[in-house]
């Protein structure tokens, strides 16, 4: 019997609570976590020592410009594990990768060499940090934990929100850093749609991150990552100065993030200069990461590696130039993205902290010498610190959990104003530069995950509800307001005699009217038209969903009518949230089934393409009877005239035949057309 099985049978037959489940489950996700990171920490350490240490020593006695080769030692050796991940990824398709993420399932077979690769990367000198894979190694334990209890795509998300917060706890010795992040970063879609019980799953992260740390602290220490001196702030004269120490943070953070996409774009020969890159093996990208590392270990040896030691000197006030912290800065920035780009394995958490202190010092050293010696400032460690801080927010998009994560590392309070203006500053300014920021805030307004494309590729006509609740004009209002409650609906549309549009009304409007003591005209003598709201923004049944979504973002709208663009006025149907909601989550599910269709042999699918036939002509004889049998099921009643008269309209303003209004008919169709296409391709 499997473990899966096992464990699901247990499920079963104890039948525990499942507040009792996932605390059980947190537990375990935080102890594993905990454990894999502290074994990724000491992997780490044991491979530094071995090649900046004992290997570094043999080499430089005989000549020192030999350690050279030291990065490039372990670019070989890691080439090896990437040969092992590239044959593992190439076995499963990119679709079906991205189908699987999107339903919480992340494949934990890779995680174990991405793990090691990351610890060999690291301690070869790459200038990447481990704080990325802690975390990828702590979600994919949460995932494959959900996977084996067999839990809901919504439980599986939350142990991968879990499982990232005890890498981060572990990974930093910050607990409450690492419940934030997972909030704020993880699980801030399904946060918000989750809102049943978000204290549960509040505690799911803070339990599984709390035992996680506590772990790390056991095997690693207590002590925090970074030991300040004592310094503060001066004055609050000083605030206008940390603010402009935001702003350069902000450029520093896109400087970086783009810096990192364009040596992943040379190294896959898409720039114009070098197209030979496309062409050449791993090892060869590999050596070159190597290179660049070992000749940057030569002249620059503390930008190599996480460059933490760097970090700790420049908090303690350590010596450094103005011209030196600029170049340090430069080539921490280009080494890191080379390192990246090349096929190395690591974070950017360590990174950007690197960049963010030696920014701040820099900044902090500069004003210093520029402001005369009568005006207060702090030492350029706080600036540093705060510069850490910043950088780190506008790098990762996570504000809150930077400035958390700063203050456990120092556990120094004495800085957290200017520190939480700056960081403030610099993700705001950045948010000003997204240009997808739009996009992410309708998505979250309407409490579904960032990937407005899905959205884009549905149309309304496809989820709205036909003859949606409708009252007329003249109606009185008492009689419309127990229409509306009775039938539990949120609006009603307005309608005069002719069944054009007039308005909406809704149980806000109702509610506003019945909390005045008094009203002119007197409540029983209104109508509908007396409160109803008369501009409507509606939609058409040829737009997107993305499209819909935008227009009910700028008034806060639960639902939306539909109407015949041709004739406005014309209402043929509604759409609202609820439903965008159930149609995206299907989008996804349809993705993972084309995706996992996709990587069947093209044998298979020859065995597919009938099955998809007969059931397309069995839909098509069962559309003709219904058809047929829906046409002899008239009656005389004045609504269900109307609403024959809406369904004709819809049909002719969007001039579709009986065939393509059928939903299924049309689904068939196009899995079909998949399924012959994907085999003719094969």
């Amino acid at each position: 019997m499997s473990l899966s099985r096992l464990l699901v049978t247990v499920l079963n037959r104890l039948q525990p609570s499942a507040e009792t489940v996932m605390l059980v489950s947190a537990i375990a996700v935080g102890v594993i976590s905990g454990t894999g990171v502290t074994l990724f920490r000491k992997l780490i350490l044991f491979t530094q020592e071995f090649y900046w240490h004992e290997l570094a020593i043999v080499l430089s006695a005989k000549l020192h410009w030999l350690i050279l080769f030291i990065p490039m030692l372990g670019a070989l050796v890691v080439n090896v594990l990437r040969y092992r991940l590239d044959r593992a990824e190439a076995s499963v398709s990119v679709k079906l990768q991205s189908s699987a993420r999107d339903i919480g399932q992340l494949s934990f077979s890779q995680v174990p060499l991405k793990t090691v690769a990351a610890a060999l990367s690291l301690g070869a000198g790459a200038s990447l940090g481990p704080e990325g894979p802690s975390v990828e190694l702590g979600s994919n334990i949460g995932s494959l934990l959900g996977q084996m209890m067999q839990f809901s795509s919504e439980r599986i998300r939350l142990l991968i929100g879990a499982g990232g917060a005890a890498g981060l706890a572990a990974g930093f010795n910050a607990p409450i850093a690492g419940v934030f992040f997972a909030l704020e970063v993880l699980l801030r879609d399904s946060y918000r749609t989750n809102k049943s019980s978000p204290n549960s799953d509040v505690s799911v992260v803070v339990i599984a991150s709390v035992i996680s740390a506590l772990v790390s602290q056991i095997s690693l220490g207590e002590r925090p990552a970074f030991s300040l001196p004592v310094y503060e702030v001066r004055s609050y004269w000083e605030l206008p100065l940390y603010l402009g120490l935001g702003v350069l943070a902000s450029a520093v953070a896109l400087m970086f993030t783009r810096a990192v996409k364009l040596a992943q774009k040379f190294f896959a020969g898409e720039w114009s200069i070098a197209p030979f890159m496309k062409n050449l093996p791993m090892p060869v990208k590999l050596l070159i990461g190597g290179l660049c590392v070992g000749i940057i270990a030569l002249t620059f040896p503390e930008a190599i590696g996480i460059g933490y030691e760097t970090v700790e000197s420049i908090l303690q006030d350590t010596p450094f130039t103005i011209p030196l912290l600029a170049i340090l800065l430069a080539i921490k920035l280009l080494l890191t993205a080379i390192s990246s780009a090349s096929g190395f394995v690591g974070g950017i958490f360590a990174p950007s902290i690197f960049l963010g202190a030696v920014l701040g010092s820099l900044y902090g050293q500069a004003i210093a010498s520029v402001l005369p010696t009568s005006i207060p400032i702090a030492a350029s460690p706080a600036y540093a610190l705060v510069g850490m801080a910043a950088v780190l927010a506008g790098t990762v998009r996570a504000p809150l959990t930077s400035v958390l994560l700063l203050f456990e590392m120092t556990r120094d309070y004495r800085i957290v104003l200017p520190l939480m203006a700056a960081v403030g500053l610099c993700a705001w300014v950045l948010d000003q530069i997204d240009a997808s920021r739009g996009d992410r805030m309708i998505m979250q307004w309407s409490d579904l995950p960032a990937d407005i494309e899905v959205l884009e590729k549905i149309k309304i006509a496809e989820v709205m509800t036909l003859n949606p609740a409708s009252v007329k004009y003249s109606m009185p209002l008492l009689q419309a307001a127990q229409f509306i409650t009775s039938g539990y609906h949120h609006s009603a549309l307005v309608l005069d005699d002719a069944n054009h549009l007039q308005g909406i009304l809704t149980t806000q409007d109702i509610k506003r009217l019945i909390s005045v003591s008094t009203s002119e005209p007197p409540l029983e003598e209104m109508t509908v038209q007396n409160i109803c709201t008369s501009e409507v923004i509606y939609t058409f049944a040829d737009e997107s969903l993305a499209e819909a979504l935008k227009r009910m973002a700028t008034r806060d709208l639960r639902q939306m009518p539909v109407v015949d663009r041709n004739h406005p006025k014309r209402v043929i149907g509604m759409v609202d949230r609820q439903a965008i909601t159930t149609a995206y989550n299907t989008a996804l599910t349809k993705r993972a089934i084309a995706a996992r269709i996709t990587a069947i042999k093209p044998n298979a699918l020859s065995n597919v393409v009938p099955v998809v036939t007969n059931a397309l002509n069995s839909a098509n004889a069962s559309v003709n009877t219904n058809a047929s049998n829906g046409n002899n099921q008239r009656n005389d009643d004045k609504q269900q005239d109307e609403n024959s008269a809406n369904n004709g309209s819809s049909n002719n303003g969007n001039d579709k035949s009986i065939d393509k209004d059928n939903p299924l008919k049309n689904n068939l169709k196009r899995e079909l057309d998949i399924h012959s296409s994907e085999t003719i391709s094969s």
